[in-house]
Order: C-alpha cells, then sequence, then structure tokens
C-alpha cells in the first residue's frame, strides 16, 4: 500500500523528509508558499558535529555524528540534480585568540572524547592550514572529518531530487495548528521551521535570529580558505565557510520574536571579529546580508515524533538543519511508515 504524507514546510529538512518517503513508495505533497526561503537559504552551511558539541548536550552530538556519517552518500546521491560542487570543503580548524578562547576549546576537545576527531593544532600548525590568518593565536584545534556545503545548491538539488522521486507542491500557507487537520493524506508532517512554534505549539519550538555576511573574493585578494575556519574572538563565535567565489561569515544569535531586520551593531562585531582572524577579508567584495529564525528547543535536540492523530513533527533543529537533515529524513519516514505497518497488523 502507497501511503499519502503532506509535508508541511519545504526547507531543507523538510524536503529531505519528503524525498526519503517518496523514494519508498510514499505519494508525497510538500506544502510551503515559498521553500527554502526561511533558515535553509541563510544557512552557512556547516556539517559540524564535533566543532558543536558541549557538555550536557549528548544527545544531540550522538545524532549529529551519527547523520555526519551519512552525509557522503547523501550528497553523492544529490550530486547529479545539483549545478555546482554540493561540499565546498572537507575539514575545520579552530583558532582562539586569548586564554579565555582557548579554555573553550579544550572544553569542546572534553566533549567529543576523540582526539583523532578534535585534536589540538600548535598555531603554527593552524597558521599552514589557514594562509593568511592572524598571528596572535593563542590556541587552535582541528575537526578533519567535518564537511562544509553550499546550502542554496542544496537546496536547489533536493527540490529537483524531489520532483524526479514524484513530490507535488502546493505553494501554500498554513495557517495555525487547526489548519493541520484540514489537509490531506494519511500523515502530515510538520517541518516548519520557525513557524511550527504557531502549528505545534507543543514541540516547544522557539526562534532564535542569526544574521549571516556573503562576501566575494576580488580578483587581487587572498583566495578563500580551504577549510571552514571557527574562531573565538573574546568569547564570541565566528565562523567562515568558503565558497567558489568567496566566504560565508556567520553568525550571530540572539533571542527574537520573527523579526527579520538586519541589525547593524551585532553584524559589525561580526565581521570585526572575521577579520581579527583573518584581516585579508577586509578587502573582499561585500554581496550580502541575510536574517534567519533557527528553530530552536529548550534542549537544542530537534523534535522527530509522533504529535497526535496523524499529526508528527521534524523541526526543532536550530542551527544544525543541514547537519541533521539526512538523519532526519531516515528517522521521519521510518516514523510515519512504521506506524503503518502497526495500523495494519
Amino acid at each position: 500500500m502507497t501511503r499519502t504524507v503532506t509535508v508541511v514546510g519545504g526547507g531543507t529538512v523538510g524536503l529531505t523528509v519528503a524525498r526519503a518517503l517518496a523514494v519508498r513508495g510514499s505519494a508525497v505533497t510538500v506544502v510551503d508558499p515559498q521553500p527554502g526561503s526561511g533558515a535553509s537559504w541563510v544557512a552557512g552551511g556547516m556539517i559540524a558535529p564535533y566543532s558543536e558539541a558541549w557538555p550536557g548536550e549528548e544527545e544531540l552530538f550522538r545524532l549529529g555524528v551519527e547523520s555526519l556519517r551519512l552525509w557522503e552518500g547523501f550528497a553523492r546521491d544529490l550530486q547529479p540534480f545539483a549545478d555546482g560542487p554540493l561540499i565546498t570543503s572537507r575539514g575545520t580548524v579552530h583558532l582562539a585568540v586569548d586564554d579565555g578562547d582557548a579554555a573553550e576549546l579544550e572544553t569542546i576537545a572534553a566533549a567529543v572524547g576523540d582526539p583523532a576527531q578534535f585534536c589540538p593544532l600548535r598555531p603554527s600548525a593552524a597558521a599552514r592550514a589557514v594562509p593568511g590568518a592572524a598571528p596572535r593565536i593563542r590556541a587552535a584545534a582541528s575537526a578533519p572529518a567535518e564537511l562544509a556545503v553550499d546550502n542554496r545548491l542544496l537546496h536547489r538539488a533536493l527540490r529537483a531530487a524531489c520532483t524526479t522521486a514524484g513530490v507535488t507542491f502546493r505553494a501554500e500557507a498554513v495557517a495555525g495548528a487547526d489548519a493541520l487537520h484540514d489537509l490531506p493524506g494519511d500523515a502530515v508532517i510538520v517541518c516548519a521551521g520557525a513557524d511550527s512554534a504557531t502549528l505545534a505549539p507543543e514541540v516547544g519550538v522557539r526562534p532564535v535570529k542569526g544574521e549571516v555576511v556573503r562576501l566575494r573574493r576580488g580578483a587581487t585578494c587572498l583566495p578563500p580558505p580551504e577549510v571552514t575556519v571557527r574562531a573565538r574572538v573574546r568569547g564570541r563565535q565566528v565562523y567562515v565557510v568558503p565558497r567558489a567565489d568567496g566566504v560565508v561569515v556567520g553568525a550571530t544569535q540572539y533571542e527574537n520574536d520573527h523579526d527579520l531586520g538586519v541589525r547593524i551593531g551585532p553584524v559589525a562585531e561580526l565581521l570585526d571579529d572575521a577579520f581579527t582572524v583573518l584581516p585579508f577579508l577586509r578587502e573582499y567584495e561585500f554581496v550580502e546580508v541575510t536574517a534567519g529564525l533557527r528553530p530552536t528547543t529548550a534542549g537544542n535536540v530537534p523534535v522527530i515524533a509522533p504529535l497526535r492523530g496523524r499529526v508528527f513533527a521534524a523541526t526543532g533543529h536550530g542551527r544544525n538543519g543541514l547537519l541533521l537533515a539526512p538523519v532526519t529524513g531516515l528517522r521521519a519516514a521510518d516514523m510515519v511508515l512504521q506506524q503503518e505497518v502497526q495500523a495494519w497488523s
């Protein structure tokens, strides 16, 4: 029997869930007024469970490592649908500029617990790995297994792959939790990012705002780094993710209530931190600054679970939507199809 499923939300997670169900025989419809216009469009593209490790977030860490193992195959399956390389770099180098920042690298290393996956680097070795880095590096570390992807190419590839798999799209908004019951299908899955807060209040998602800057390399500038560069500057986090023509610099983070206006103060601090560790970026060309809302839960762990009746959730991925997309697709498809088996047993 083919199960009919409506997926609410056409971001990276929603499309991954839709494709995972479609390739297993379900008839899937994605409902979203503008697929990929939310956090999926703004994301930096880091696939980085080791760099995100932190004490008390062991469940999220385990889920991230599981998803990283799926990413090579996930990218390989989607690459024929992409108009450029999906994976833009391999490996992450962390740089810290003072003793407090260096101590945070030690905290991450302890949370990872595997020196092969998050290992200390001498500042001189970090300078060789990241040409053009500032000389005032107090400590450094490396996460060699991590990846970075072009989030916008990925979303377009996912949409093409979904269409090929038979997924249909409805450019409509779903207004509130009651409207879920009017959607067709044997199952309805909420994958609506920050909007999940109004569609399924019980999942406890709240919006956390982040701004991301894109810079383009000029003809006379140093090339982008070959690895993702993450840094801690006076306690603030900044990352620089390479792209074919430049870099993505991110990200600010603060509590917010669906306001997508860009605030100049946090963005100025973000760029100042990036210039502190990679001074040559000052010569790059400014392309854009965008703001998005991370769908965050209290424990920073996504909700992949049945909610009520035929309504399910696969949402609340916070800053790890891209990282967790492959494992979410598999788990959400298993969840829906397993319920089908139970219902007919």
